[in-house]
């Protein structure tokens, strides 16, 4: 039996599946790590050199697909109250997942230095959690929130609209195409770099719209020394294949080679333990909702494709509750970075 119909049968239960997920996790880390410091630093200049040979991105159709057309309904089922579709932090006191969606909103926007007043792009945005938050505490600053799916912009409207929010305009847009067409005090992006394949094009566009004294804040998924990309050629990356075509993983450093246009004021790295917490979260909703996701995933793949995606769905969570719990998360975990652009750079 393949094992894509193994996990569609439904009949593997968690505890070996999270098994298998951590041997794999450990085969990839060995992989990625193996050699010499010499051999991975060579390893990891050849992917530069890939980085910078690529698109800005590659496979956005299939993003989509993966991810961002579902109906908004499965992830107000699956996420907290803000629906944010990236890692939330779990500070101590912090017991629930709206909590956790809440404390990262604010960790994020403080490390950003945002300020009420400033104009804002956001690039990336999701359903909305933090263009919400921004124009909820920012109410004087002008906020152009960026999305390549018509569906994400649409519930963003449509939130804003509830809430009187008009602070805000949400384009939906490609970013290899993307130009605002004006600067800004501050850009701010949460998991969308990961998406992104040539970080010395895309830092160069994003210093652009920079204003002289402007800063920019990411937010990424990273591992602490190895970079590498999610390639399904062959099968033989179940993630990259179902979840993450042409997706990146970058490793914590990978952005300083890139630092003609921008350069790295400030990092941090939040522990994997925060992101490992957060899909256990959205695993407990998906099965605490199952009778209410079904229809859902009747209606999106269809009724003889809907058990399989609902495994699949399942052990995507799984997957990466195991990624970045692995080694206390000490291994894989989220980076901040706080940039201003570089000297003679745009």
């Amino acid at each position: 039996m393949r094992v894509d119909d193994l996990l569609a049968s439904g009949r593997v239960p968690d505890s070996a599946l999270r098994f298998a997920i951590r041997r794999l996790v450990g085969r990839r880390l060995r992989h990625e790590t193996r050699g010499s410091s010499d051999l991975l630093a060579q390893r990891q200049n050849a992917l530069e050199a890939t980085l910078r040979a690529s698109p800005i991105a590659i496979a956005t159709d299939e993003a989509n697909e993966q991810h961002y057309e579902l109906p908004t309904e499965f992830f107000r089922l699956v996420l907290g109250r803000r629906l944010k579709y990236s890692s939330a932090y779990w500070p101590a006191g912090v017991r629930t997942l709206d909590a956790a969606e809440e404390s990262m909103l604010d960790l994020s926007c403080r490390r950003a230095l945002l300020a009420d007043g400033q104009d804002i792009l956001e690039l990336g945005c999701g359903w909305g959690s933090l263009t919400v938050w921004m124009a909820e505490h920012y109410p004087n600053a002008q906020i152009l929130a960026v999305s390549n799916s018509a569906t994400q912009r649409a519930e963003i409207e449509r939130r804003l609209a509830s809430r009187g929010l008009r602070n805000v305009e949400v384009r939906t847009d490609d970013m290899r195409r993307f130009d605002p067409g004006r600067r800004f005090d501050r850009v701010i992006s949460i998991e969308m770099f990961e998406h992104m394949r040539n970080y010395a094009l895309l830092f160069e566009r994003v210093a652009g719209w920079m204003r002289p004294d402007a800063l920019a804040f990411v937010h990424v998924f990273c591992h602490r020394a190895a970079a590498y990309l999610f390639e399904p050629a062959g099968g033989g990356d179940w993630l990259a294949q179902h979840f993450f075509t042409g997706g990146t993983m970058p490793s914590a450093d990978l952005f300083a080679r890139f630092d003609r246009h921008l350069r790295i004021v400030e990092r941090w790295m939040v522990a994997g333990a925060h992101y490992q917490r957060t899909a256990d979260a959205w695993l407990d909703n998906l099965d605490a909702h199952r009778a209410e996701v079904w229809p859902i995933l009747q209606a999106t793949y269809g009724a003889e494709e809907a058990g399989r995606w609902l495994a699949y769905w399942r052990v995507f969570f799984m997957a990466c509750a195991e990624l970045f719990g692995f080694r206390h998360g000490e291994e894989w975990m989220v980076g901040h970075y706080r940039f201003a652009r570089a000297e003679g750079g745009a």
